[in-house]
């Protein structure tokens, strides 16, 4: 399947009708692709077995099927996920158009929770920048759902002075291990532009994580062809910190390839130490749709059970 295109859901302004058509499409294409015996199991009831209590049967279902099925609760799912999104100022990049970093990663987290509901998992969502904005633990009901989305719509706005803050990944890696106290998948959206001098920090961060049992995936979020390729025109350019506000002039001919190099060498570092740590490292471009999100995540939940 080709990617979700983003200009077919761009008509769904609410985030939860937005998350609902990609998975829709994401399920259809999967399918019709290579992947078509994937166990994609849904379902919102399960069947009664006899000897249960019947207070949950869900009566109005019975006499539509006159089946009994009993309604699913929190305590009845399967996995528990926490989704961490980095909502700091580099994540607002590129800061003129309506996909930047930050979107991207809400409307894939918004895909995965659709996703999930369906299948009867729990989720949690953090939210931080300098610090911890929002820490929800996992559930699994529609009103938490609701809850989750309306939380990450606040931050789909214009990107502003309120927002130029820094990203503590490293501090809240460290707090997410910690508050997230029963065994879980937790899903990482950042774009990790840190000080590549933390870098063994960040790997303790991680580390971690998987001490304390959790399974990881981390979906590395780039607007690739500007951030890793620097596919920039030969002209002047002044470059504006979305964290500080720092600028600087250059001519992107005059560094391009030191800067390949550079930023090539941290990342492959950090995607061979997720690699020793078992921790799933994913390349999130966010020009390339929501597909390999779901297709990832799928994957791993497959693995775990």
């Amino acid at each position: 399947m080709g990617k979700i295109e983003r200009d077919k859901i761009a008509q769904f302004k609410n985030l939860e009708l937005l998350a609902k058509q990609v998975v829709e499409g994401f399920i259809t294409g999967l399918h019709k692709s290579p992947f078509h015996g994937f166990s994609v199991e849904f379902a919102e009831h399960r069947l009664y077995n006899k000897g249960e209590s019947t207070r949950h049967i869900d009566w109005k279902l019975y006499a539509k099927t006159e089946k009994l099925f009993t309604k699913k609760y929190e305590e009845e799912t399967n996995l528990r996920c926490q989704i961490v999104i980095d909502c700091s100022g580099s994540m607002f990049f590129p800061e003129n158009e309506e996909n930047n970093k930050l979107t991207f990663s809400i409307y894939a987290a918004a895909s995965l929770i659709e996703l999930m509901k369906r299948q009867r998992d729990a989720v949690g969502l953090t939210l931080f920048t300098d610090k911890i904005e929002l820490h929800t633990k996992a559930k699994s009901s529609i009103r938490h759902h609701r809850f989750l989305f309306a939380q990450m719509e606040k931050y789909m706005q214009k990107y502003s002075d309120i927002f130029r803050k820094k990203s503590a990944t490293i501090d809240v890696l460290h707090d997410v291990a910690e508050l997230t106290h029963q065994r879980s998948l937790i899903i990482i959206f950042t774009d990790l532009m840190e000080d590549p001098d933390n870098k063994d920090e960040l790997f303790r961060a991680l580390q971690h994580l998987k001490h304390n049992k959790h399974e990881v995936i981390l979906f590395h979020t780039t607007d690739k062809s500007k951030e890793i390729d620097f596919d920039l025109e030969n002209r002047p350019y002044h470059l504006v910190d979305m964290e500080t506000g720092e600028k600087i002039k250059l001519q992107p001919y005059e560094l391009r390839e030191e800067y390949q190099r550079s930023i090539s060498t941290y990342f492959n570092e950090i995607k061979i130490k997720c690699a020793d740590y078992h921790i799933d490292f994913v390349e999130a471009d966010i020009r390339q749709g929501y597909y390999d999100v779901l297709l990832n995540y799928l994957l791993k939940r497959q693995r775990l059970f």
